[in-house]
């Protein structure tokens, strides 16, 4: 027979073991070379379930969006924050991803009683918190975070495309590719280009100071 800590660690919504709301935080943005980190933190209401609520990655852009407004409207209350480029640089991905995470968590207008968190990593919080791996797939709450950080951070993008189309932000979303790479040897870095991410760092010791 499994233990009742075994069971705990297996199952994903932890709610019944401590009374109140819980909030679901993810992020999105932390591979990309250029761009803030951007997390969210949503409160759900169960009398007022989404259909459809899965791990980011696994919908279409258009049912991300479809989802980010029914999210919006029908969750208790949701927050997203963000990390900027500079702060990035500063602190290393991995502390400004929680930095993140922690103003999506103090933005939100209805204080938790815990928060389960993507990952295996936890922001400092002044409230309960939980660390869920692969979260994202097995927490609605988690589920939903994930969908506005990542339809928040793809908006960012196509706003930049705007400005810089040579580097292609509208398709790669700021991730390293092949195409990515070869505008940045190209035109060097702009002002949105993560410094202290290799290939950027590279770019510029070879003397792309770019836009």
């Amino acid at each position: 027979m499994r233990s009742k800590r075994f069971l705990r660690a297996e199952q994903a919504p932890l709610d019944w073991d401590v009374p109140g709301l819980i909030a679901g935080v993810d992020e999105a943005g932390r591979g990309p070379l250029a761009g803030p980190v951007v997390a969210a933190a949503v409160i759900l209401d169960p009398r007022r379930p989404i259909a459809g609520l899965v791990d980011s990655k696994r919908l279409t852009p258009l049912r991300r969006e479809r989802l980010f407004d029914t999210i919006r409207a029908q969750a208790l209350c949701c927050s997203i924050a963000h990390a900027t480029v500079e702060e990035i640089d500063r602190l290393n991905i991995l502390q400004a991803t929680l930095l993140a995470m922690q103003r999506a968590v103090a933005g939100l207008r209805l204080a938790p009683a815990k928060v389960l968190v993507d990952g295996n990593r936890l922001p400092a919080l002044a409230v309960r918190a939980e660390a869920v791996v692969g979260g994202d797939a097995r927490v609605p709450a988690i589920s939903a975070a994930s969908i506005l950080a990542k339809v928040q951070r793809d908006r960012w993008c196509a706003e930049v495309h705007e400005q810089w189309p040579q580097y292609g932000f509208a398709a790669h979303k700021g991730y390293g590719t092949a195409a990515h790479l070869a505008a940045l040897r190209a035109h060097g870095a702009c002002e949105h280009h993560r410094r202290s991410f290799a290939p950027v760092a590279a770019t510029l010791a070879g003397g792309g100071g770019g836009a």
